[in-house]
């Protein structure tokens, strides 16, 4: 089980998201038939107001000349008692029925605060990860050829800063509340102002323990709301701590002052740091190679590894036409398979994953029970070869060029990583504390891990090897293949690797774990322990 765990809501996947845009298009096209609706019934009412403003103004200069023509008489008549009741149903039609019924049908697959909440923390980590300021994210120039976003309002920004608030991140509640507050001053128009950001700001600045910009903050909104209550018991407090901390500084002897104002700043710094993601070493090394930094290779083990044309030992079906191979790490052995899978394969497999796919789940090592992955943020289902012989095919390929046996292999798992999809550091192996991991299959460990890149992704997503310093990144078409387990038996601990978290557009997988049962005479066991 990973050590860390994130909040996460019910995400949906990338098709599930396109689902909802093309609801939305609906909607709007929906709601515009009911605006065409009203207009054309309030130009009705108008033209018969115009029509009747123009006759009463006609007849009023004259009522008993008017009146004395019969005709002016009966149409008067007429109008009262029926034209102006035809009127009354007109002004009373209801022309919202079309749409509150389609927007009553469509809500059912509307997202829940729930969603909206973890979508905004996916935003919140893909700033840590990635290292990315609160107006990058905001002017949606992220990385990603022809990709960018609308811009993010006043509103949007609060909302984030509200949620981090809430969550007790004042560090994130400080980036956030500050880019509403830029934008606003920059002249964006909102119904937001600056007290309500003011009174956010100061508060996540205070948490942060720099008293004195907190206090300067509390007094910029009292200039513009002097009967804020909570910003006038605010200043009185932050005045009172700034005083005794001036106090305890000019009491000190003046080594002690030195030592104390240098204590200042690092718990300030120390505070700020607190709200950032916990920055475990193997967190720092993880988000490190999601950015593409810290790979650890040298030249000289970079010169060894090559490319080549690959059969596996003469393999029949891959003599006349073997497949091209590439080293991508020495240690762990991990090779990347080129055009190992079309387009219309990947467009199969997830033709045939998308109605199934549902939130990742793990067994529990102790109870043996499915449940959600904490630490897996996508969408996965699961595909057998009695399904579609494409499937079989596939597993066939696999045999083929791994030489392992597919029979006691788990099925093809197809998982979607939509918005700040990610896969915490992990092993795929049972480790010994883990006895009873795949109990319940009587296959054995997972001896070997196959991942197939059904999509190119514009920006993050690699999958990383936190403790040997590697980053493999998703190319549309290939494969990347490891050993989990020494010949052995023993798991190689260097294979704990990570699915970054997608920054911008979405990541189509599809994986096959291997399992020791089947593999003994196609991959004999070794005597010694890493071997």
């Amino acid at each position: 089980i990973s050590l860390y765990f994130l909040f996460i809501s019910d995400f949906y996947s990338s098709g599930q998201m396109t689902d909802l845009l093309y609801t939305e298009k609906d909607l709007v096209t929906s709601l515009k038939d009911y605006i065409k609706a009203e207009e054309n019934k309030l130009e009705r009412v108008k033209q018969w107001a115009d029509k009747l403003d123009l006759l009463s103004a006609a007849a009023v200069q004259d009522p008993e000349g008017f009146l004395g023509h019969p005709v002016n008489a009966f149409k008067l008549m007429k109008r009262l008692n029926t034209e102006w009741g035809d009127l009354e149903s007109l002004v009373l039609s209801d022309t919202t029925e079309g749409f509150i019924s389609n927007l009553t049908i469509q809500r059912q697959h509307f997202p829940t605060d729930e969603d909206q909440t973890g979508a905004a923390k996916a935003l919140l980590r893909l700033q840590d990860t990635y290292k990315l300021d609160a107006n990058t994210i905001s002017t949606g120039d992220l990385p990603g050829e022809g990709l960018r976003s609308s811009l993010m309002t006043v509103e949007d920004c609060y909302e984030l800063g509200k949620i981090a608030y809430s969550d007790v991140d004042y560090y994130h509640t400080e980036l956030w509340m500050a880019q509403a507050l830029k934008q606003l001053d920059g002249g964006e128009e909102s119904p937001l102002d600056r007290v309500i950001l003011l009174d956010y700001l100061s508060y996540s600045i205070y948490q942060q323990g720099d008293i004195e910009r907190a206090l300067e903050l509390t007094k910029q909104l009292l200039a513009l709301d002097p009967e804020h209550q909570r910003a006038k018991g605010n200043l009185k407090y932050f005045e009172f701590q700034l005083e005794k901390l001036k106090t305890e500084a000019a009491d000190a002897p003046p080594t002690e002052k030195k030592l104390a104002k240098r204590e200042t700043t690092e718990k300030i710094k120390k505070s700020k740091k607190k709200f950032l993601t916990p920055q475990l070493p193997e967190r720092k090394k993880y988000e490190m190679l999601c950015r593409g930094e810290g790979i650890r290779m040298t030249p000289r083990r970079q010169s060894r590894l090559f490319c080549r044309y690959y059969d596996n030992k003469h393999n029949p079906m891959y003599v006349l036409a073997p497949v091209k191979q590439q080293d991508e790490w020495d240690r762990p052995y991990i090779v990347r398979f080129i055009d190992i899978i079309s387009d219309k394969e990947i467009e199969r497999v997830k033709q045939l994953a998308k109605p199934r796919l549902r939130r990742a789940t793990i067994s529990n090592p102790i109870t043996g029970v499915l449940e959600t992955a904490p630490y897996r943020i996508s969408k996965s289902a699961w595909l057998t070869g009695y399904e579609d012989p494409l499937i079989d095919r596939i597993n066939q390929r696999i045999e083929d060029l791994t030489g392992l046996e597919m029979d006691t292999a788990e099925e093809l798992q197809v998982a979607n990583y939509g918005v700040g999809g990610q896969y915490e550091p992990h092993f795929d192996f049972g480790r010994k504390d883990e006895p009873d991991a795949f109990k319940e299959l009587g296959t054995g460990n997972r001896i070997a891990t196959w991942l197939f890149y059904m999509s190119d992704v514009a920006a993050g997503g690699a999958t990383v090897f936190p403790d040997i310093g590697a980053s493999v990144w998703p190319q549309k078409g290939t494969a990347v293949f490891w050993y989990n387990l020494f010949p052995s038996g023993e798991g190689d601990y260097s294979t704990r690797h990570a699915a970054c978290p997608v920054l911008v557009g979405n990541k189509w997988v599809s994986n096959k774990w291997i399992h020791e049962r089947g593999q003994e005479w196609r991959r004999p066991c070794a005597l010694n322990e890493t071997e």
